[in-house]
């Protein structure tokens, strides 16, 4: 269980780390093992001795020097080895029927042929841990790999993996991978960095499937079905969870299919998503698809600062109801997802973006900032009914030419548009900007769209309770068994000025208690918690209208104990009650905390940390980021802290950062939640329980771990991924 830090947290010390170096593996040269590499020879089995030596020595690199490696044989991978392509090297594949037969799968009714089966490929390998593909070489299916269902000794994937465990793919390239370049199950801990596919003449990229805690970054995927696609089926004989997956700076492109794609295997399910600087160009079904249609409920997904060009549908989110899925799978769900920054030109004039939920599974609280996507048009008026939909079918052209050019809305609640987004079209169209049916709580603020000159409506609503559409202009509403709803919520917020006062005992402090607001809230009622012995508190007024300043006045006496408190100061509105503290210091105060000596390993990077004072909301997170913080805890309001770049997110050096501090203090770090606990913190590290906020365009929360320092040298570790963390001393 974890426990809020208190003063005595000071006095703990700074745990030292000893950094044994590891001892250096064994290179395999395969050529040492029998292999030619003159593109001709049959170098399978000297490749696969070289695998099983390296295995068997405890670990090691299996070393491809310049070279074309055939292998019309399958490659069996082995824990702990790295397969090392050099400038020049490829292992390529054969026609024939040397590979590996398909082992049997009692589930195979559950998903398609090639999802099933996993030893017909190139290399494979299950329940492995510690394994690695690394260089600059190439491993290419050569033209030989089947892209529907092989035959025996056929193979049709290059890279099959099932139940790995440390996974690392970087700097290599993959292609012509028959019906998948790789495909991987039920793996976790997965790391890909400056990987190229290009299967765009056959069909899938890379299929994640039923993988956890998986990093993608600087990948360039072309393929000809889905080029990078997340997936979730019953082959290997049970449901099993997804998520915590980053991708960032990735190039995509998909010829007959989906770029970027959830499902259409969806059993398990989805959480912890976080796509950034993402460019997809070209695909014929989604750029980016979303679809639950076996049971799954997926959530917690974020797009940012996407480009999107020559897609057929722009965005696509649907609930289906296929339950192509062991153990009785019932109907999912899609919530609490963001599209932050996304443009988007689509290349079909009748595949709109669309939200298409189920009666039975609904999509839910999903917001859109800047989300701007021109499509064709061209379309005429046309009937605005609800368009067909195969509850079975997770392919957006099986619903048709959808009614609006724009946005088309079905079973869906909570969702918004709001930060600039808007829906604009090439040519002239007739039919309406938005459409909406059976829906619930649809904000368009700030919404841009534009008028065909004969469509009968701008937006229309149909059995929609809680639309609202404001500051965006002048449409043309129709609404039919619709409610209107743009309200503002209630609420209100306190700040004390000044943060802490010092006096001596028998002296007086005062504070302005300062009110903002939203909405009608009511008056409100001023009290005070943790005051310190022998002194009182009085506030004027006692109760304050909204938007209004109070003034607390702290009197103490002249036996009160010297020390420091802090005063929670509440208010109450209503039902509606907000909190902020007031630090009261009687005595002689401490000597001021002063921090120095800021050193930042990341030297790329450094220029962008600085060390601040008075923390508190409004201010800037990072020194290369316009975020602010939108939320402070008052326990640590006012605090001293370190403004970090949040480019030095992926930094590996550790110690990152080191700084002095003057006396005993507590050391915050900030760590964004998707995160948590950094591997470098000890057992003296703890959850303080206390979060920030910032504003982020979907914003991030980060969870403060504590830990008490003695006078002298803080060092802390990375951040690994995610938003940077920030410091906090008090």
């Amino acid at each position: 269980m974890f426990r809020r830090l208190g003063a005595a947290a000071t006095a703990a010390l700074l745990a030292m780390t000893v950094l044994v170096e590891p001892a250096q593996a064994a290179v395999h040269n395969v050529k040492d093992y029998g292999a030619v590499g003159n593109g001709s020879a049959n170098d399978t089995a000297a490749i696969n001795r070289a695998i099983t030596a390296a295995n068997a020595a405890g670990g090691g690199t299996v070393q491809f020097p310049s070279g074309t490696y055939r292998s019309p044989n399958s490659i069996h991978l082995k824990s702990n080895v790295t397969i090392q392509l050099d400038s020049g090297a490829t292992i390529m594949g054969a026609s024939g029927t040397g590979y590996d037969p398909p082992e049997d799968n009692p589930w195979d009714e559950y998903q398609d042929y090639g999802h099933s089966h996993f030893h017909n490929a190139m290399i494979w390998g299950d329940r492995l841990t510690n394994i690695a593909f690394v260089g600059s070489g190439t491993i290419d299916g050569g033209g030989a790999l089947i892209t529907g269902n092989p035959g025996r000794g056929q193979a049709d994937k290059i890279i099959s993996l099932t139940r790995c465990e440390n996974l690392t793919v970087s700097g290599i390239k993959l292609r012509r991978g028959g019906h998948f370049a790789m495909l991987i199950n039920g793996c976790k801990n997965v790391v890909s960095d400056r990987l190229t596919i290009d299967t765009a003449s056959d069909r899938d990229g890379w299929n994640v499937i039923s993988t956890t805690n998986v990093t993608i970054t600087n990948g360039n995927f072309a393929g000809n079905d889905d080029a990078l696609a997340f997936k979730s089926d019953y082959a290997l004989g049970q449901k099993i969870s997804n998520g915590n997956v980053k991708v960032y700076d990735t190039k995509l492109s998909a010829g007959c299919c989906n770029a970027l794609m959830f499902g259409s295997e969806t059993c398990g399910d989805f959480t912890g998503y976080d796509f950034q600087r993402i460019d997809i160009k070209g695909s014929n079904k989604s750029g980016l698809g979303m679809v639950s249609m076996d049971g799954t409920n997926i959530s917690d997904v974020h797009y940012r600062d996407i480009t999107i060009s020559g897609v057929r549908s722009p965005i696509m989110m649907k609930v289906g109801a296929r339950k192509r899925c062991g153990n009785n799978p019932g109907v999912g769900s899609i919530r609490n997802i963001t599209y932050d920054n996304i443009t988007i030109n689509g290349a079909s004039p009748s595949f709109s973006p669309t939200i298409h939920g189920d009666q039975d599974g609904r999509i839910s609280d999903v917001t859109f900032t800047n989300v701007k996507i021109n499509v064709p048009g061209g379309n005429g008026t046309m009937s605005t009914s609800p368009p067909s939909n195969q509850r079975t079918n997770y392919n957006p052209n099986s619903i048709g030419t959808r009614p609006a050019y724009g946005w088309y809305v079905r079973y869906a609640d909570r969702i918004k548009w709001v930060g600039g987004s808007g829906v604009s079209f090439t040519s002239n169209d007739g039919r309406p900007a938005v459409i909406a049916d059976n829906s619930t709580d649809l904000t368009f603020d700030g919404f841009g769209w534009e008028r065909g000159t004969s469509s009968p409506t701008d937006f229309l609503f149909r059995n929609t309770n809680g639309f609202c559409v404001r500051g965006s202009g002048s449409p043309r509403i129709q609404n039919t068994g619709s409610t209107e709803k743009c309200s503002v919520g209630n609420d209100f917020n306190l700040t004390v000025d000044p943060a802490a006062r010092t006096i001596q005992p028998g002296e007086t402090a005062s504070y302005a208690i300062r009110t903002t607001f939203t909405g009608s809230p009511g008056p409100i009622a001023l009290d005070a918690e943790n005051i310190p012995a022998g002194a009182v508190v009085q506030f004027n007024p006692a109760t304050v209208n909204p938007g209004d300043t109070a003034t607390m006045t702290v009197a103490t006496l002249p036996d009160t104990p010297e020390g420091v408190s802090d005063i929670t100061v509440t208010g109450t509105a209503g039902s509606v009650t907000k909190s902020a503290k007031a630090r009261l210091t009687i005595g002689d105060a401490p000597d001021e905390l002063e921090l120095s000596g800021l050193s930042v390993a990341d030297t790329g990077n450094a220029g962008d940390w600085s060390l601040q004072t008075n923390l508190r909301t409004g201010v800037a997170q990072y020194g290369d980021r316009d975020f602010t913080f939108s939320a402070v805890p008052a326990e640590v309001a006012g605090a001293q802290w370190i403004r970090t770049a949040n480019d030095s997110k992926s930094a590996t050096q550790n110690p990152l950062a080191r700084f002095t501090i003057n006396r005993d203090a507590v050391v915050y770090v900030a760590v964004d939640t998707r995160l948590g606990k950094r591997p470098w913190m000890d057992a003296l590290w703890l959850d303080s329980g206390l979060q920030l906020v910032n504003t982020e365009g979907s914003p991030k929360t980060f969870r403060l771990y504590a830990k008490g320092f003695p006078a002298g040298q803080v060092q802390l570790g990375p951040n690994g991924g995610a938003s940077n963390y920030t410091v906090l001393v008090r």
